[in-house]
């Protein structure tokens, strides 16, 4: 596998259309809101879970494309492999102190191999049992951010069915199920990213990890549907690339020079993404364009 000689910073805009892009387990799984601003939010894990499910799908969770943080995992019993693998079993179990250093070295190593998302965006592993270590990934993203406030809206709905023989007894066999549905009827999200070639050696992370997690970032919500999620879609994914590992420019400044405008007339409300328009020092990007963003950094517009 190449290695990662260069930096890379990166602008993600996704949208959801009568969805909820990320509910919020504390608020009732509402879509998540700034209370100050109201503008909507999406978590990175949410992000990084879409991308590790599409690593999943695709390389069927197979070394070195294995995922360590998936769905039902039980983390410990996954970090014995790394023991096994680097054949220290006499440590399985075993308390963290008791592990040397040299041997937790080795299974992190061993993690960082045969694991993808664990080079990708690091883990803390460094647990009582089976103690791996602590890995920073390479790859780090932001919260997503609507454009524009969000609306969020609930809507009662109807399943034609019950639960028990109770619940139907006390409908008098009417037998319906109310509950309740949230949405955001539109809404436009951009997420930044980074990519460090100096944490990239430091876990593995190749060139050829990189153009898997440029393909999951353009495709995961295709294989991510649900009737609660609505319609998402990857709507753009501008990537600045560097010609150095430390990087030729700081990158709010490349970030400022990305916009993205609403187009849509004052108290109209924006519904899809043509509302909006997205420029780059005020000239607008096709997909697949490629121009010169600051001395030495390439801009180029993968979706």
């Amino acid at each position: 596998m190449a290695e990662l000689n260069h930096r890379y910073d990166f602008v993600l805009l996704f949208d959801v259309r009568d969805g909820n892009p990320n509910g919020d387990p504390d608020a009732g799984n509402l879509p998540r809101v700034d209370a100050v601003s109201g503008h909507g939010i999406v978590t990175d894990v949410s992000l990084k879970r879409k991308v590790r499910n599409f690593v999943g799908l695709v390389k069927d969770c197979q070394p070195p494309f294995d995922i360590y943080v998936k769905e039902h995992a039980l983390l410990t019993e996954v970090r014995t492999r790394a023991y096994v693998g680097v054949n220290e079993v006499a440590f399985v179990d075993k308390d963290a102190k008791s592990v040397p250093v040299a041997v937790r070295d080795k299974a992190r190593n061993w993690m960082c191999s045969n694991f993808y998302d664990v080079r990708t965006f690091g883990a803390v592993m460094a647990m009582k049992a089976n103690n791996c270590g602590q890995v920073r990934g390479p790859v780090q993203m932001t919260f997503g951010r609507s454009i524009e406030p969000i609306t969020s809206l609930e809507y009662a709905i109807t399943r034609m069915a019950v639960e028990t023989p109770k619940e139907a007894e006390d409908q008098q066999g009417d037998n319906r199920t109310m509950g309740r549905k949230a949405t955001v009827p539109y809404g436009l999200y951009r997420s930044h990213g980074f990519v460090s070639a100096f944490l990239a050696k430091q876990t593995g992370f190749s060139e050829e990890d990189l153009e898997l997690f440029w393909q999951a970032l353009t495709q995961m919500f295709d294989h991510d549907r649900s009737a609660a999620r609505g319609e998402m879609s990857t709507r753009g994914l501008y990537v600045f690339d560097h010609q150095s590992e430390l990087g030729n420019a700081q990158a709010y400044t490349l970030f400022d020079r990305l916009t993205v405008e609403p187009r849509h007339a004052d108290g109209d409300p924006a519904r899809a993404f043509g509302d909006y328009e997205v420029a780059f020092d005020g000239a607008p990007l096709a997909i697949g364009a490629r121009v010169s963003a600051a001395t030495n950094v390439e801009l180029r517009r993968l979706a």
